[in-house]
């Protein structure tokens, strides 16, 4: 998870402790030991006609659910030492016998092999967690807070917590024309999706500092995810109609109260103030990678959108406006961003997400993206 300024030192909500962990510690072999301890006092406290040390199989199969592999052994070790103790103390015509003395072993070398496959599988998956991670920290640079001139937050979520990686995409890139931000979503999940969101980064980042003109910029992100595009094409990868929405916002010098805007097929973003909240205006321009489509060729038109000193600007990817609750109902961007109370970004954000994370029970259903900025008012 990508997760900067405030709402980065807050825990996130989908990854708390097992409730194994107490301050810290594992207390994951606490569960064997009371199934080991209390079918050896049932067996001994009851009649002949209620023997359940064969029971005792289950201690080190559960012991191989929850622990590690070395403690795996010592209950499978335990489990047969106790066996063999408990049933000695029974007159020899009650005594379970050999039989049932090679099923504990048995199932206790089993236990330990099913728990060394489990263990190899938990290291594979967080080494594939950590690809992915730093695999979107060298997509998503981290930003320097008040980079730019402008105070910002954002959250990324990704929607699977194993291994895979999707496309959404932002940045801040600061230059001599102003400070041009960059939010996005490529479409699709998987590697793929990454290398569309990378290509379109490096770009931004050049195309931001260099050119004057917004419009020139976004032309430049069209003509750089056909390219990428025909590349993957040229590979044999069948992604040959991927396409990205985005929004593309210019903070130009000297111009506190305007900003540009391009939006390629995007949910348009809202203007967040303590008091109240309004969308911008819809974007009219089709998605990156589909320009081909439209009979006037260029960018969508550029707008300059009035905005006051204390509003901030909250851009979102569809995993935010998309997500579902139990009953099929979409989360209430709108109404939840007016209940926030506030337009400080870090707080912004924090709430969001806090509520989307609320109103899907942490069960996202696509990668997401909380993205919020204003002008800082620091010199």
């Amino acid at each position: 998870m990508t997760d900067h300024a405030a709402p980065r030192r807050r825990q996130d909500p989908r990854r708390r402790q097992p409730l194994e962990w107490v301050r810290g510690r594992s207390f994951s072999w606490a569960a064997p030991l009371l199934l080991l301890a209390g079918i050896t006092a049932v067996d001994l406290t009851t009649s002949e006609r209620f023997r359940i040390i064969s029971w005792i199989v289950l201690v080190p199969g559960i012991a191989a659910a929850i622990c590690g592999v070395w403690v795996t052994a010592v209950y499978a070790v335990l489990a047969a030492l106790d066996y063999a103790v408990v049933d000695s103390l029974w007159p020899h015509e009650y005594q379970a016998g050999l039989p049932n003395f090679i099923l504990v072993a048995f199932a206790g070398l089993l236990a330990v092999l099913a728990c060394v496959v489990r263990a190899g599988g938990e290291r594979r998956m967080l080494h594939m967690r950590d690809i992915a991670e730093t695999t979107r920290r060298t997509v998503l640079r981290p930003l320097p807070p008040g980079w730019a001139g402008l105070d910002h937050a954002e959250v990324y979520l990704a929607a699977d917590t194993v291994a895979r990686v999707g496309g959404d995409f932002y940045d801040i890139q600061p230059g001599p024309h102003g400070t041009r931000v960059l939010v996005g979503d490529v479409q699709g999940k998987g590697l793929g999706a990454v290398e569309a969101a990378a290509a379109l980064l490096g770009t931004f980042r050049e195309a931001g500092y260099h050119e004057k003109d917004l419009a020139t910029v976004a032309g430049r992100l069209e003509t750089r995810m056909l390219r990428h595009r025909g590349l993957t094409v040229a590979l044999g990868r069948d992604d040959g109609d991927r396409f990205a929405t985005a929004v593309l916002l210019g903070f130009r010098p000297g111009e506190p109260d305007a900003v540009e805007m391009v939006n390629f097929g995007h949910e348009p973003p809202l203007a967040v103030r303590p008091t109240r909240v309004r969308a911008l205006p819809p974007g009219d321009g089709l998605p990156l990678g589909m320009g081909e489509l439209v009979t006037e060729p260029g960018p969508p038109p550029t707008r300059t959108i009035a905005l006051a000193a204390d509003e901030t600007l909250l851009v979102t990817t569809d995993g935010v406006t998309e997500a579902r609750n139990a009953d099929g109902e979409f989360y209430p961007l709108t109404e939840e961003a007016s209940r926030a109370g506030t337009a400080d970004p870090a707080l912004l954000v924090a709430h969001v997400r806090d509520g989307v994370l609320r109103h899907t029970r942490g069960r996202l259903s696509d990668d997401t993206t909380i993205f919020a900025i204003r002008r800082t008012t620091a010199p």
